[in-house]
């Protein structure tokens, strides 16, 4: 097929267009057009899971903080709640995931399958803004914490007092460098992170539980004040689960965990249709996690609530989003607490490489196939800059405050996580499965009321996820638009008989005539050779004719097969299938051209109706005003007038 020629890109396009990802594999690419990884290669499961960690375990840093802020004293009870939802909700939703879309793609390929046409398009846009909420909020939200913990270092805090917002954007443009030089999948060093991060909290853990033991009146002070602030146990529950929706930042980390399966070593005996050794080692990742993360979160959550005196959790106190951290200098000295603060800062920083590198490959699996992005975002480095760009954006929204960035957080977090335990139910319930589906769609009833209720408490954090929905959608249909011309088929295949039609034009003059199928009867075709003579003042009836039937014009790009058949012992047709008929007439038509070396000729009747109505038929239905968009595309797509097939229309 042609292309059109260009004159040499610079080099910084060269550059910036380099690749479409080199995540994934040393010196090689990852993306929607890279060659799959065989299913049996890959990383062992536990070093994965540090590569999901540096994005769950780093919670650790400012969980305990937020969750004291949400509960107060009732925060090691709402955390055993969370913990519950964890492993008994989120965790089997996503080992389901795990088996339902083994090639990483999360459950909003699960939804996607459900859906046809443009909602099934405008639905998948909308979840991607709230996993862009997610993405993006956990690269600000951890570069605000880090900045916290720098700032709030004894050693530092005189002198970086009033910089939280400088230092913060400088980590989130330390990371945008980091994605532009090119970013190798780092499995090693968030091995390093995961260990260090988590034994340095090991040894926090353990010294304030020998506090909590050594000073047994802590215990006693709370539990009275939390006896006589709540009354019983019941109603310690009930209040735990209201506050609940404010501790969902615990529950992050699984959606990540789906989005690194294919880094997942599998079987020797493992296939890309049936990579069973790769689905059970995601799930052992991604249990392992779980139990380790609760763990964490109800020792971290008891020892923070009754050794921190509550004014240190609130805004401006020494322990506001940097709880543990508090604990370490004050329990164990400051220079344990200054390489603690290191160690935080670096896993803080390292979870927002995590967000980028899902961000990189969530958008380019879905916006360039449907045609709603251009062509540069099928790769790296201009993808980063305008995450960068959007990074900055929030962190002076939020005035890189990690508590104002939680509702936003938990937002995308929870409406990921509703629309996972919805993909599994439907997916349990197509199975047949009647005890998963029922205890999938309670985990669903669950989540989905977490979510509610949440938005409801914090608006911003749906508002700011409007936004990147509105943003993504009209981004998208900009995109869409400018394209809409674009010659979009991948590629041209001719059934025996097809061919065998062409070659037999080959040696004449190539006559097209372009034909809506009506009844396909005798008559039709009569009256159409007869229409195209006396319109176009040409004789004899060698002519082929093109069918085109739509399939689903929301599709953007795809593949063209031609059948021919021969009908009424007479009419020679050419059926071909596509998400546009100009598209396909004009891929045919090129095509043509390229294997015969002869330029074909095509002949269409004029659309009856109001040009603009049928332009919008063709942009959201595939049809409309066929004859002038068919020449548009061959236009765009051949500059030569010399070699570009002929369009008339009568």
């Amino acid at each position: 097929m042609a292309t059109t020629e260009h004159p040499p890109p610079s080099r910084l396009r060269t550059w910036m267009l380099e690749g479409l990802s080199d995540m994934g594999k040393p010196g090689g690419h990852q993306g929607p057009h890279a060659e799959p990884e065989p299913a049996h290669q890959g990383q062992r499961w536990y070093r994965v899971m540090c590569l999901t960690g540096v994005d769950y375990f780093s919670t650790l840093g400012y969980q305990p903080g937020i969750a004291a802020l949400a509960a107060g004293l009732l925060s090691p009870v709402a955390t055993v709640v969370l913990v519950v939802v964890t492993l008994a909700g989120a965790l089997p939703v996503y080992r389901r995931v795990a088996e339902e879309s083994p090639h990483g793609e999360g459950s909003i390929a699960m939804l996607e399958r459900l859906l046809s046409f443009w909602k099934g398009k405008l639905f998948v846009l909308t979840l991607l803004g709230f996993a862009a909420t997610d993405f993006l909020i956990t690269i600000t939200l951890s570069a605000a914490d880090a900045s916290t913990h720098l700032v709030e270092n004894p050693h530092l805090t005189s002198v970086l007092h009033d910089k939280q917002m400088v230092i913060t954007l400088a980590l989130v443009a330390l990371l945008g460098a980091v994605f532009l030089k090119g970013f190798l999948e780092a499995i090693g060093v968030a091995v390093a992170l995961v260990v260090v991060y988590l034994g340095l909290n090991v040894v926090v853990v353990v010294v304030g539980l020998w506090h909590v033991l050594t000073e047994s009146h802590v215990v006693t002070d709370w539990s009275s004040a939390l006896t006589a602030e709540h009354g019983n146990v019941f109603a310690m529950i009930g209040v735990s689960l209201l506050v609940f929706p404010k501790l969902a930042l615990g529950l992050s980390g699984f959606e990540t965990g789906v989005a690194v399966m294919p880094h997942v070593r599998g079987d020797e005996a493992d296939t890309a249709q049936n990579p069973a050794g790769r689905i059970r080692d995601t799930k052992k990742l991604l249990t392992t996690a779980a139990l380790i993360m609760s763990v964490f979160l109800i020792a971290t959550s008891f020892i923070t609530t009754v050794l921190i005196p509550e004014k240190e959790f609130e805004s401006g106190g020494q322990a506001n989003g940097r709880a543990l951290a508090y604990l370490s200098h004050e329990y164990l000295g400051n220079a344990f607490g200054t390489v603690y603060d290191v160690s935080t800062i670096a896993i803080l920083w390292f979870a927002g490489a995590s967000a980028m590198a899902g961000l990189l490959n969530l958008m380019p699996r879905y916006l360039p196939r449907y045609g709603m992005a251009p062509h540069w975002a099928r790769a790296v480095r201009p993808m980063v800059i305008v995450f960068t760009l959007v990074a900055f954006l929030v962190t002076w929204i939020f005035d890189a405050d990690v508590d104002a960035q939680g509702g936003a957080y938990a937002t995308g977090v929870l409406v990921l996580m509703s629309s996972a335990a919805i993909a599994v139910t439907i997916a349990a319930r197509r199975a047949r499965q009647r005890g998963w589906t029922i205890g999938f769609a309670v985990v669903s009833a669950v989540l989905l009321y977490v979510t509610v209720v949440n938005v409801i408490e914090r608006p911003d954090g749906v508002k700011i996820g409007a936004c990147f929905i509105a943003g993504i959608i009209l981004v998208s249909l900009l995109s869409r638009l400018a394209r809409a011309f674009e010659l979009r088929v991948t590629s041209v295949t001719l059934d025996p008989m097809a061919e065998r039609f062409i070659r037999d034009m080959a040696s004449r003059k190539i006559r097209f005539i372009a034909n809506e199928p009506d009844q396909r009867d005798k008559a039709e075709y009569r009256d159409k050779i007869e229409q195209i003579r006396q319109d176009n003042d040409i004789p004899g009836e060698d002519f082929v004719f093109l069918e085109v039937t739509v399939v689903d014009p929301s599709e953007f790009e795809s593949g063209l097969t031609v059948r021919g058949e021969v009908l009424h012992n007479r009419y020679r047709v050419l059926t071909l299938e596509s998400s546009s008929i100009s598209n396909a007439l004009a891929a045919l038509l090129l095509h043509t051209r390229d294997v015969t070396g002869c330029i074909p000729h095509i002949y269409f009747e004029w659309t009856e109706g109001n040009p603009f109505a049928n332009f919008l038929r063709f942009f959201l239905f595939g049809q409309g005003e066929v004859a002038p968009v068919t020449r548009e595309v061959l236009r765009e797509a051949e500059p030569d007038r010399a070699r570009r097939p002929r369009v008339h229309t009568g």
